[in-house]
């Protein structure tokens, strides 16, 4: 397979999980992200590419709403701080995670956090006290959208 056919294969949500896990191992590291931004990746292969050496593919595992839990708490520690605003901003993020991330050091992270719709409640409340003006903004207006939805 040629790298641009290797690309298309994984954009495809038909692709068979056996060829993304095939892919989920290639060398460039654009097949391998593709692998991980792809919904219909299998929970066990995105579990493995959450521990990629390259940023760019574990910040888009991170993204992934089929990445599973276990693999979302491994992330959330990940010494990248854009991967733990991927799944900060995930609403499939669990909640214990997110309330993890609601004492990160990185204000960004925080506020992706606040930004999240899925976050709870008393999360959110926890969040419009942050020390940081623009995180308790974000945490502000989330809660306002979610007390204002029917």
């Amino acid at each position: 397979m040629t790298r641009d056919e290797r690309l298309r294969a994984t954009l495809t949500t038909s692709t068979p999980p056996e060829i993304l896990a095939e892919l989920s191992r290639d060398k460039d590291n654009d097949v391998r992200w593709s692998v991980a931004l792809n919904p219909s990746t299998p929970p066990k292969i995105l579990g493995e590419l959450s521990r990629d050496k390259c940023d760019d593919v574990r910040w888009r595992v991170a993204a992934n709403p089929s990445t599973p839990s276990e693999a979302l708490s491994q992330l959330s520690r990940d010494k990248s701080d854009y991967v733990r605003r991927c799944v900060a901003a995930n609403h499939s993020t669990p909640p214990e995670i997110l309330g993890e991330l609601t004492r990160d050091k990185d204000n960004d992270v925080r506020r992706s956090v606040a930004e999240n719709t899925a976050t709870p409640i008393e999360l959110l409340l926890i969040l419009m006290v942050d020390d940081n003006e623009y995180v308790r903004q974000k945490a502000e207006a989330t809660l306002s959208k979610r007390v204002m939805r029917p």
